[in-house]
């Protein structure tokens, strides 16, 4: 199993700066976490870690070798089920990710469907939304095919987050061996999934894990909120079972990448000793 880490560990730093504490950190694996069409602001005076997509390869490649890092990843989280606009990450933008992620040598992006803002994507039905989600991601499919990249859906949106709502959309997508699953082990919990059913019948569809845990306090709230980004507690403290977690998908030969997403320095070193122990 590789341990990773999201690159998002520092606020209002750049993304360079978050692979040099990764690193310092005992790390050799990241994900690509933070990206964006086009420029920003935050990115031009060194206060965001975020990347373009338009970026040349080589940009990132010169920040990984200069911290002996490896990409894992690249995270394309978008929302598939609001109105198509220039604003809204969504199809286009897993296109450009897929792309970039093949000029850097990455085989995994990760998306999901993510949750409705406007009242349009509010009052779909349950089958409406399996069909804007196979809509939005028959392009993106034909683009990683062409470059030998796995699209990874991740439980963070309402239908995502169960068992049978990420069978739906596997079902009504097809392409296996493409389509995969990043199983996020606090976001399935926290909309009310089981991360232990999601193994049990997913098995090697699952081909990458975001770890985070929960505390009790998140308990009462289960079932209503749909993703978060970061745990706020070293893995095995809260309510979720990691170390279940671990052994069921040692006992399934999972062997792939994970990554923290782990807030606190000091959280995460005991999370990534704490999986290294579960998992040997």
């Amino acid at each position: 199993m590789i341990i990773g880490c999201f690159a998002l560990v520092q606020p209002f730093s750049p993304l360079k700066r978050q692979f040099e504490l990764i690193r310092e950190m005992g790390f050799n694996h990241a994900d690509l976490t933070d990206n964006h069409d086009g420029a920003t602001l935050g990115c031009e005076y060194g206060f965001s870690a975020s990347i373009s997509l338009e970026s040349h390869p080589a940009t990132i490649r010169e920040m990984l070798q200069s911290t002996g890092l490896e990409l894992t990843s690249v995270c394309a989280h978008a929302n598939l089920l609001d109105p198509s606009s220039p604003d809204t990450y969504s199809t286009h933008e897993i296109i450009k990710a897929i792309r970039l992620a093949n000029l850097l040598g990455v085989k995994q992006v990760i998306t999901t469907e993510g949750e409705p803002r406007s009242d349009f994507g509010k009052r779909l039905t349950r089958d409406q939304k399996l069909l804007l989600i196979a809509d939005r991601l028959h392009e993106p499919i034909r683009w990683a095919e062409e470059f030998g990249i796995e699209i990874l859906l991740e439980p963070h949106g309402e239908i995502t987050d169960s068992v049978e709502g990420m069978q739906a959309i596997l079902d009504t997508l097809g392409h296996e061996k493409t389509i995969g699953i990043n199983l996020d082990t606090g976001n399935s919990w926290l909309g009310g999934g089981d991360p232990l059913a999601f193994i049990d019948t997913f098995h090697t569809r699952i081909r990458h894990v975001h770890w985070k845990d929960m505390g009790n306090e998140w308990t009462e709230r289960r079932g209503t909120i749909f993703g978060c980004g970061m745990g706020s507690i070293p893995l095995g403290d809260g309510v979720i079972g990691i170390r279940s977690i671990v052994d069921a998908l040692c006992n399934i030969g999972f062997s792939g990448p994970t990554t923290l997403e782990v807030a606190g320095h000091e959280n995460m070193c005991i999370s990534a000793e704490r999986l290294r122990a579960w998992s040997t």
